[in-house]
């Protein structure tokens, strides 16, 4: 790509907190071949992180970054990614990434930058102030020991509303592996606060006055984000609403599309109600409610408004305002989130799991959504409230921990499902008090290794969703069989990648996905319906490939994989397809230069090899297969005693697993034996020098020693 290309802004930060100096280097001359996001984090690690090094040390990095069409009109672009030795991962910490949405990555933008590159550590608490070429190391004594709310409202009041604030809680500065960074106050990227708090970085603040140039022709460029709003649905995992509308043709009851008209915001003042106008901004296309979806109908009169990220219509950042918390529980009445971070509270309790679990339930939340938040504390997609549930009701903590410390623990809150316990239990974690809290601020792995717990307990119980290396699965065989089961051994933490269960739970009947499926995997048999599951094909392992690099993609390019890929729509008239180059039209309208679909999905493998040479280099195995691309036992099993393939189950069967994963490996090129890339695919993908660093170590196949 030409140095004056489009999309990119030209330049990566680089601040070393050890010996106070800042500098840039220029993004295309180094990272162009990676593109952005996760792909140039995934570069410096390989490139100035030593292997071994872990997560806490002044040698670890910290890279955080926007991608190429953050910062532009396109739709849903708004996603950061902050790549470095992710603390959680166990028995040893390897490569991963955070991801936060919000309005960081678009201000980096148009501050002047690609990508920040923190390293070193500084001898006191800093904070980072970016505003535009002007960079600064500030003292942050003043706000160490407070929580993110406090050091948000502080350094706005000191550099001026318009700029945006990523900060960390006590959970990031007690170096807890579970803590997280948060910016724009409710978006947060788990698992990299505690690196932060390392660096003794308490935030990064920028502020930024340019602009993201677009260097090909602008009429299409606005004709390209038009068609791309046609294909929006109105929350991720569906294109179709969830009740008839002259919008689309179809509609499926479970979809998470759900402002049908008639619905109030209760909480909006004056309360919102959706019309049946379909060119009301308040309409579906532009306006959800995951509050609704996740926690029930009882939060439609809480609900003030969504909230979204940078140049996204979906808005699925709910904001709620509950005012009994504020005299039950001392906290603001007003919190905002989505998804798992939504139920962060209520999934503490057995007794308030249930969709619709009434006020109870909300309140739970919102104590829960305000402590996390505001001490920076992730729950690891529902695993940190999954373990305290197996831990409790398992007896382990009453035969683990000391009678005092148990003791000085409100189960009877707990037992209750009483919002208060939450009081006492968050700050315990985020603080790191007592050995429980410790534990917990560790992770899932911190429970084996402390208490001599086999992880086979873990893995082999369905309730816990545990996969491996600490973290839980993310839209595996529940939703996708096979191709679920893939992605989820892939990675060193919960996948994150929602391409495949975006596509097969779009809503549309199974007729018209298999004939969609056809047209760009080869085959109708490249999926099936979720829990009527057939064997493993060529076209299924095709399409995990696909799912993974267009999730690299997305990273890279800063587009939101919650809500994409765009490869099916709503509309009639297209016969329902969306557009699988739809990724590489923007990037090519964008630089200037063009890049058809083979040509993007080349580089987005290129990203994910890196990723898995990483992990290769700081295992020291090359035996993948065996060591890394593991299955939980609970995959393979039914607590209703169902055969694989039965109807209804999302049992899978050993023997086929190990066909599907073959195919993988047959599709992405590596050694069917390992599960590794050898020199001469690392060499097509245009990285052979890692491909040779790597087979120097004895870690590539026909290399290994």
């Amino acid at each position: 790509m030409a140095a004056r290309s489009g999309g990119f802004v030209g330049k990566v930060l680089r601040v070393d907190l050890s010996t106070g100096k800042i500098g840039t280097e220029d993004t295309i001359e180094r990272y162009a071949s990676v593109l952005g996001g996760a792909g140039i984090g995934y570069r410096v690690l390989w490139d100035e992180v030593p292997a071994g090094t872990g997560p806490f040390e002044a040698a670890n990095k910290l890279v955080f970054a926007a991608g190429v069409l953050v910062g532009t009109s396109v739709p849903c672009n708004g996603r950061a990614t902050v790549t470095t030795i992710f603390p959680t991962c166990w028995p040893r910490p390897l490569v991963g990434s955070g991801h936060m949405g919000g309005h960081f990555a678009a201000k980096l933008k148009y501050a002047g930058y690609d990508a920040l590159i923190v390293e070193g550590k500084a001898d006191k608490p800093v904070w980072l102030m970016i505003r535009d070429a002007h960079v600064e190391i500030r003292d942050a004594r003043h706000l160490w020991g407070t929580g993110i709310r406090r050091t948000t409202l502080e350094i706005s009041q000191e550099m001026g509303p318009d700029c945006v604030v990523a900060a960390i809680g006590q959970a990031g500065e007690n170096q807890a592996p579970m803590g997280m960074v948060v910016n724009s106050v409710s978006h947060s990227a788990g698992g990299v606060g505690g690196v932060m708090g390392a660096k003794n970085l308490k935030a990064v603040a920028v502020q930024g006055s340019g602009a993201v140039r677009i260097a090909g022709d602008k009429g299409e460029w606005e004709k390209l984000v038009k068609f791309h709003l046609s294909l929006l649905g109105g929350n991720n995992q569906h294109v179709v609403p969830s009740f008839p509308t002259p919008q689309s043709e179809y509609y499926n009851p479970a979809s998470r599309w759900i402002g049908r008209p008639g619905k109030r915001w209760g909480a909006a003042k004056p309360p919102v109600e959706i019309t049946g106008n379909i060119h009301d901004v308040n309409r579906i296309a532009y306006r959800t409610n995951s509050a609704a979806y996740f926690l029930g109908e009882e939060a439609w009169k809480y609900t003030v408004r969504g909230n979204g990220c940078t140049a996204c219509p979906i808005r699925c950042h709910t904001m709620l305002k509950v005012p009994s918390v504020a005299a039950k529980f001392g906290i603001p009445d007003t919190a905002q989130n989505t998804c798992i971070a939504l139920q962060f509270g209520r999934k503490f309790f057995k007794g308030l799991d249930g969709k619709n679990s009434g006020e109870a339930a909300i309140e739970a939340c919102m104590v829960g959504m305000h402590l996390a938040d505001d001490l920076g504390l992730w729950s690891n997609y529902g695993q940190l409230q999954r373990d305290l549930q197996k831990l409790y009701e398992g007896g382990y903590l009453k035969a683990k921990l000391g009678a005092k410390e148990y003791a000085s623990i409100p189960w009877d809150k707990y037992e209750n499902a009483d919002p208060a316990f939450l009081l006492d239990i968050i700050p315990r974690i985020a603080n790191r008090q007592g050995e429980l809290g410790d534990v917990l601020s560790r992770g899932t792995g911190a429970i084996f290794d402390q208490w001599s717990i086999p992880e086979a307990e873990w893995a082999g119980d369905h309730t816990t969703t545990y996969w491996k290396m600490g973290h839980p699965k993310h839209h595996a065989n529940e939703d996708d069989g096979q191709c679920g089961v893939i992605i989820n051994t892939q990675y060193n933490r919960d996948a994150q990648c929602h391409s495949h269960s975006n596509f097969v739970r779009n809503g549309l009947p199974l007729d018209v996905q298999k004939k969609l499926a056809a047209g760009i995997w080869g085959s109708p048999d490249a999926l099936d319906a979720p829990g009527d599951y057939t064997p493993a094909n060529v076209h299924k392992a095709r399409r995990a490939k696909w799912a993974l690099v267009r999730k690299e993609l997305h990273d890279a390019l800063g587009v939101c994989n919650w809500m994409g890929p765009w490869a099916a729509s709503p509309l009639r008239a297209r016969g329902y397809a969306g557009d699988d180059s739809l990724e590489s039209k923007f990037l090519s309208l964008a630089t200037g230069q063009a890049m058809d679909r083979e040509a993007l999905d080349a580089a987005g493998e290129r990203i994910f090899t890196l990723h898995r040479a990483l992990t290769i280099r700081d295992m020291g195995q090359v035996d993948m297969r065996a060591r890394h691309d593991l299955v939980p036992p609970w995959v393979f099993e039914d607590p209703r005693g169902a055969a694989p393939f039965a109807k209804g189950s999302i049992r899978m069967d050993p023997a086929d697993v190990a066909r599907a994963m073959d195919f993988f490996y047959e599709a992405m090129g590596w050694d069917k034996e390992t599960g590794a890339p050898g020199r001469a695919r690392y060499a097509a993908l245009g990285i052979a020098d890692v491909g040779e660093k790597l087979a120097a170590a004895g870690l590539t196949p026909q290399d290994a020693k």
